[in-house]
């Protein structure tokens, strides 16, 4: 086994500097509200991307497995917020209140796009339809995690907002209208975003990066590390690798059982295991606006990079068992 795939990449080694700086050199004051209307501009453009990166014709491509789609999209936002929910009472004493509200937030987000995507390809499956399925949950996440939020979480902390038409209006404002934009704009940008992929890669990460600063300023200068202990940080990795083990075990025995071909069990996989950090943490930070969101996030952070790690060995796995037979 390739021991390099468990070493975190360049990008992981970016968010544990930016909360590292975050914890010695928070932002603070006037620079606080100048980072909170940069950090909004730039969710604002993230969602313009990826609006004018979808692709009309993967969607037509990929639509006509619906069986597909629907197990994907129940793993997603139906069994994942489940398993949140039923193993809350073993969670709860081994972590905060606020890491517990990050694992249910982690667990009603959409699925991720390219990684999704990306591993499919590699381990020989149905990549049309990943491209579909990841796709849709994009769009759909949009609306869906904000009610998950209201109508879920907030039995766990009356931390979470009122979920009222102003919420959904500023949610629709900052992150459907850019994304609708930007997809009809995708005929005339289309061809500079294929030329320009390694420079919006990182846009992607560049943003995530400034959420991730300015949500882990707030969280110190409110006592993030005082209020959470070491046990806690180290009970929330744990918990991320036996979620994701429960649900990769789950999408693959689900795959079997419906009857589905080699490559839609793979798509399924994939596709129904990941939560989207691209998605996830703009969305906290417009969701939980005026909040420290630090404690939050962080279970979707750590839950990302052991995501990453596991599916890149099983991916290649899949590809070699291909090869094989």
């Amino acid at each position: 086994m390739n021991l390099r795939r468990f070493i975190p990449d360049r990008f992981t080694n970016l968010l544990i500097l930016a909360v590292l700086i975050a914890t010695v050199l928070p932002v603070q004051g006037q620079s606080a509200v100048a980072m909170s209307w940069v950090t909004n501009l730039a969710i604002a453009l993230l969602f313009f991307l990826h609006g004018s990166r979808l692709s009309r014709e993967a969607i037509i491509k990929g639509a006509s497995h619906w069986r597909l789609h629907t197990a994907i999209f129940s793993t997603t936002f139906i069994f994942f917020p489940i398993m949140g929910v039923v193993l809350g009472p073993v969670l709860r004493p081994f972590i905060t209140p606020e890491l517990y509200l990050g694992v249910l937030y982690l667990c009603i987000l959409p699925a991720t796009v390219q990684s999704a995507i990306a591993f499919t390809s590699i381990a020989r499956g149905n990549v049309a339809a990943a491209v579909c399925s990841a796709s849709a949950s994009s769009i759909i996440g949009i609306f869906l995690t904000p009610l998950l939020v209201a109508f879920l979480l907030a039995e766990y902390s009356s931390q979470i907002p009122e979920f009222n038409l102003a919420a959904i209006g500023k949610i629709v404002m900052q992150i459907f209208v850019p994304f609708v934009v930007g997809h009809l704009l995708r005929p005339w940008l289309g061809g500079w975003i294929i030329r320009n992929a390694s420079l919006l890669r990182w846009v992607d990460q560049g943003t995530i990066l400034l959420v991730v600063y300015a949500a882990f300023s707030q969280a110190v200068s409110e006592g993030l590390w005082q209020q959470t202990p070491l046990y806690a940080l180290i009970s929330v990795t744990v918990i991320s690798c036996i979620m994701l083990a429960i649900v990769l075990a789950f999408t693959h025995y689900l795959g079997k059982w419906v009857g589905f071909s080699r490559e839609d069990q793979i798509t399924l996989v994939f596709g129904g295991s990941k939560k989207s950090l691209a998605s996830g943490l703009p969305m906290a930070q417009v969701i939980f606006a005026g909040q420290a969101i630090g404690a939050i996030v962080l279970p979707l952070i750590i839950f990302h990079q052991i995501q990453l790690m596991v599916c890149a060995v099983l991916a290649n796995r899949y590809a070699k068992q291909s090869e094989e037979s």
